[in-house]
């Protein structure tokens, strides 16, 4: 039986522009407390923002999850550890090739589209999917377990580069 069956999750590094905008937004909930002791009627402003403060830093926690079955690759994005929504599907049949990050295999194809769901944690092994959609090439990067690199080398030998 050489069913290839995995799911991985891999949690996304906290950018230096998310930590910016969950500054900013803590910033003007401080601000619009301190307004609404003024004002007295203000105090709708700073609960607006804490429900959007709230929200937002939700969705600054990403993790993407990776689920692979004989050939076909689904990401799902959750944030907040709450939400899951399915951001990427590609079967087997869509596939046209596999390699490490910057293999030189990759630079014949041109990309219309190029999606990240890595880490983004220098010093880690991402790959490069190149997927046909709609008459599109996507370019895909993340950061496939072995069992997932092994799975698609054995269905695609050819268009897959470990």
């Amino acid at each position: 039986m050489n069913d290839f069956y995995t799911e991985q999750l891999v949690k996304r590094k906290t950018t230096g522009a998310s930590i910016v905008i969950k500054a900013v937004m803590l910033a003007l909930t401080i601000v619009s407390f301190l307004i609404s002791l003024v004002i007295p009627f203000g105090m709708l402003l700073p609960v607006i923002l804490i429900a959007a403060d709230v929200f937002v830093f939700r969705s600054q926690d990403l993790e993407f999850e990776y689920l692979y079955v004989n050939g076909d690759l689904d990401i799902d994005k959750i944030m907040g550890r709450a939400k899951r929504k399915t951001v990427f599907s590609a079967s087997i049949s869509e596939i046209e090739f596999l390699a490490p990050a910057g293999a030189g295999e990759l630079n014949q194809f041109k990309v219309n589209k190029t999606l990240n769901y890595s880490s983004l944690v220098s010093g880690k092994k991402t790959y490069e999917l190149i997927v046909l959609k709609s008459g599109e090439k996507i370019k895909v990067i993340f950061e496939p377990n072995d069992v997932i690199l092994n799975g698609y080398k054995m269905l695609l030998p050819r268009k897959v580069i470990i």
